[in-house]
This record gives C-alpha cells, structure tokens and sequence, in this order.
C-alpha cells in the first residue's frame, strides 16, 4: 500500500465535459449573436427551436453546431471584402 503525503493533491471528480444545454443567453452567445437576433433566427428557421425537459427551454448545443453550419458565407470558396490578395 501506498501511503499518500499531505502535499499531494487528491483528485475528487472529474471534468465534466461541455455542456450540451443552453439557456436562451447562452446559445445566442454561442452563435455570437444578441437575444433578440436570436429569436429572429429561431423564429425564421435558422436556428433550432429549444427542446422543453420539465418546463425548462434549452437548445441543445449540437443542433446550434448544425445550424451555424448551414448559415451562409465564410466557405473558403466564396470571395469577399476580406480576402488578402497574394
């Protein structure tokens, strides 16, 4: 048996992985994007609507993963105002 000193540490738990609900607050900043942006987007289709476990509204981060996907612009493809000419 090993007997552990006082100056080492004891782990008690582990890291919890990303959370994968996120209130209204949250997934709008996920997506980068303020509250009422946000509504507009669930609204029209953009973003997903919420899921509803016991009454609470959260939108389950992998679905805002897709959704942002799926927005338009940013494809390497595309050209734009930001592109560096070489």
């Amino acid at each position: 048996m090993v007997a552990l000193s006082r100056s080492t540490p004891r782990v008690t738990a582990c890291p919890l992985p990303p959370v994968r609900g996120l209130n209204r607050e949250q997934a709008s900043a996920y997506v980068g994007v303020s509250t009422s942006l946000f509504d507009e987007m669930v609204k029209d289709g953009r973003m997903p609507r919420p899921k509803r476990p016991n009454g609470r509204t959260v939108w389950d981060r992998l679905q805002l993963d897709r959704a942002f996907d799926r927005l338009p612009g940013g494809d390497i493809d595309e050209g734009g105002e930001w592109d560096v000419e070489t």
